[in-house]
């Protein structure tokens, strides 16, 4: 899996870690992209375009709502270029606020790329339950590894002061990995109803193959590993109203190809149970995604790879008297090559209708990703592209989860592409 190597590369005119981007990379080689279903006209437009510098690079994760035409979000690179990054910069957090002379990006912080961290990668920031962000950097935090094992990090807002001005954002590292309790956290994090936060990470632990932990909130965020996953974690975990947390892993599971997972509370530990194994079939195979649930408590996940259109799949789980059963919703168009990741990487998300929204990093008519909608009828679901990637103007390469506003329009992120060639935010409008 190429996540775990930690190596760093050099690409002329940036400094590129090989954590998540050689997905991407590997991508660029890839061979053509078959013909996918056509799509339909929507209204796509690019709401900002990175340009490398103070307002970063890359962006990775998708955008965290913060209502009134805010978002919350992150970059890969960029930022303040004196830490140990570089030029390249060591990535940043920032708000994208839409005020009357269009969009514009506020950097709330930057990392040094030392003991606070570096490189944000695929983990949203999300807002815990004082009103802090928190999220996590891949890299960073110490000397583990060369580069570091990665932090979880909350940033504090702004306090006013007597004069009607503010203080900074403030970053507080919570924990940084040592690579024996994980390394690499990937996906958001969740805060169960304690205040605790539940992550997971992509690698280390026992075998290497990723941890799942919970930050203490009240023992001053002491990490916890609750279980040692064989399989590299690819996202964060998603929770019910029992605290039953589930997740996946990319190449877990009794034929290597991903699991899906159950951690269930048991007194002061957990149980896991495995509800599936991959098979790299026409059930596809890498799970890099994570799960979602529905009100009844369904089951939605995506593979970035394999299934019969060899693009990743769709799929869905139920529960039949305790007993979880895999339904493959849609085969996604892709290479003919059937373990290449060009599938999802950023979670699914679902309307009040029921209809799903996806990104895939590099299937669609161009091979550059593409933003889709699946519809439920009659038992089947029917795709519609709502944009099909270019990495020109438009963008390219999107790994990032898709977020609704009130007015239900989509936001997201593509990595590469835009007027700089470093990334934009889109706007969906239905």
């Amino acid at each position: 899996m190429m996540v775990l190597k930690r190596n760093r590369l050099s690409i002329p005119g940036r400094c590129l870690h090989a954590a998540m981007e050689p997905l991407a990379l590997a991508i660029v080689f890839a061979l053509a992209i078959a013909a996918v279903p056509a799509a339909q006209a929507q209204s796509y437009s690019v709401i900002y375009n990175f340009a490398g510098g103070q307002d970063g690079a890359t962006p990775m994760a998708g955008l965290t709502y913060g209502g009134s035409d805010s978002f919350y979000g992150t970059a890969n690179y960029g930022g303040n270029t004196g830490g140990n990054c570089g030029t390249s910069g060591c990535g940043l957090v920032y708000r994208l606020t839409n005020g009357n002379s269009g969009w514009v990006l506020t950097p709330l912080y930057s990392f040094m790329g030392g003991n606070d961290g570096a490189n944000p990668q695929i983990a949203n920031v999300v807002f815990g339950p004082d009103g802090s962000l928190y999220s996590s950097t891949y890299y960073g935090g110490g000397t583990c590894d060369g580069v570091g094992c990665g932090t979880v990090f909350r940033l504090r807002p702004p306090v006013p002061d007597n004069l009607g001005g503010s203080s900074p954002w403030i970053e507080t590292v919570l924990h940084r990995f040592t690579g024996a309790d994980g390394a690499g956290p990937v996906g958001a994090l969740i805060f169960d109803h304690n205040g605790n936060a539940d992550g997971a990470t992509s690698s280390g632990g026992l075998h290497n193959g990723g941890i799942i932990y919970q930050l203490n909130a009240s023992r001053n965020w002491d990490l916890v590993v609750m279980y040692h996953p064989y399989g590299y974690p690819g996202s964060g975990l998603t929770m019910d109203h029992a605290g039953n947390l589930y997740g996946t892993t990319f190449n877990g599971g009794n034929d290597l190809f991903g699991s899906v997972y159950k951690l269930t509370p048991s007194g002061s530990g957990w149980i896991e149970t495995d509800l599936y194994d991959f098979t790299s079939g026409s059930d596809g195979s890498f799970p890099q995604a994570g799960i979602i649930l529905d009100r009844a408590g369904n089951l939605y996940g995506a593979t970035s790879a394999g299934g019969s259109g060899r693009g990743g799949t769709v799929f869905e789980m139920t529960n039949s008297n305790g007993n979880w059963i895999y339904n493959k919703l849609y085969s996604l168009t892709g290479p003919g090559t059937p373990r290449l990741v060009v599938g999802p990487i950023g979670n699914l998300v679902m309307d009040a209708a029921g209809n799903l929204y996806g990104t895939t990093l590099s299937d669609g008519a161009h091979g550059y990703g593409a933003v889709f909608k699946l519809t439920p009828s009659n038992g089947s679901w029917t795709y519609t592209s709502l944009h099909d990637f270019t990495n020109g103007s438009d963008g390219g390469y999107p790994y990032s989860t898709l977020v609704f506003d009130t007015s239900g329009n989509l936001y997201g992120t593509a990595s590469s592409g835009g007027a700089q060639g470093l990334g934009v935010v889109f706007k969906i409008t239905p």
